[in-house]
């Protein structure tokens, strides 16, 4: 099967964007319609979820149908309700008896800064987003300033004023035996986005003049984790913006149970933390899901290093692919 380097690739799971542009924020659903088992790991400081008790492996109900990514800070998760609706009207969910109830955990980020704050993802956006969900016979999931990653941003230790454009990416690997892992992610982190080949800044906070202040030196980044130890850095700290996240999901087409799945949710957060420095900070709400769709036997150390691979991976395309917006620069032209 032709690879198309995205989450897709993993049979069974289907994505969908919705956003508004001008207000710039939006959401991302991640359906598997057969149900897949699943983990996740909270690693932020600032998260902001829904449906994320249920999945500890000590609890009932071992697979979800839907994971919702969205902007708009706690108002967008709103937009889960949107895709309950419309999985509820496929007949898709956890039969109760009584009814089925669609099982659809959500993390999302904080955009209300750029674009427009009264405009947030809501139960009419996600169930728009859930209805556009392709899977891998379909092209790729659209990347950079689309559905989560509409509003998102990177960069941002003095606020706006230095930070750069950011977006949603994706990307998958094949690990031999025909098993795949994908991921897909909004990057909205408070740190700089790193090149862990070349170990170089690629997006974050810029160098220049916030009033009479210089921040940086001539390089065009001014590098934020160089910037904490300097006293004007120690100084905004205590000030800066809790308007940051990274949000993602990895999938496979191994068999992984819960607690399986779990695990591979936190080894994915390395490749979080080696393209984001700094990472898991107590200004940012980083969230990871792992999804589980298949029958294909793989270890579960392997598979978690190499969703740890395809994070990193799709972090680096969702900053390559965001164009200006917002006021913000943007790396795809």
């Amino acid at each position: 099967m032709k690879r198309n380097n995205a989450i897709t690739d993993v049979r069974g799971i289907e994505v969908g964007h919705a956003q508004n542009e001008e207000a710039l924020t939006g959401c991302t659903v991640i359906l598997c319609r057969k149900g897949a088992v699943a983990g996740v790991d909270v690693r932020g400081g600032a998260p902001g979820t829904r449906e994320t008790d249920l999945l500890d492996p000590v609890n009932l109900v071992e697979k979800i149908h839907a994971i919702v990514l969205a902007g708009g800070s706690a108002y967008g998760l709103d937009a889960a309700s949107g895709v309950m609706r419309y999985l509820e009207e496929q007949k898709i969910g956890f039969n109760t008896g009584a009814a089925k109830v669609p099982i659809v955990p959500a993390a999302i980020l904080y955009d209300l800064n750029l674009g427009r704050a009264d405009v947030r993802p809501d139960s009419a956006m996600g169930a728009s987003a859930a209805a556009a969900a392709r899977g891998f016979t379909s092209a790729p999931p659209a990347e950079g300033n689309v559905g989560a990653g509409t509003g998102a941003s990177v960069g941002k230790m003095f606020g706006a004023a230095l930070a750069m454009k950011s977006g949603l990416g994706t990307a998958s690997v094949e690990i031999g035996g025909g098993v795949i892992v994908g991921a897909i992610v909004a990057v909205n982190a408070w740190g700089d986005v790193i090149d862990p080949k070349s170990g170089e800044i690629i997006a974050g906070l810029r160098s220049g003049k916030i009033g009479p202040l210089r921040i940086g030196g001539k390089d065009q980044f001014a590098d934020t984790l160089a910037m904490m130890k300097k006293m004007i850095g120690r100084g905004v700290l205590g000030l800066a913006s809790r308007s940051n996240t990274v949000i993602g999901v990895v999938a496979t087409n191994a068999k992984l149970t819960k607690a399986q799945a779990t695990k591979v949710a936190r080894m994915a957060q390395d490749g979080l933390a080696r393209t984001v420095r700094p990472a898991h900070t107590m200004l940012d709400g980083d969230v990871i899901f792992a999804l589980s769709t298949g029958t294909k036997k793989a270890d579960v150390s392997t598979v978690g290093a190499f969703a740890a691979e395809a994070m990193s991976e799709a972090i680096i395309r969702a900053v390559k692919a965001a164009k200006s917006a917002g006021g913000l620069p943007g790396l795809k032209r």
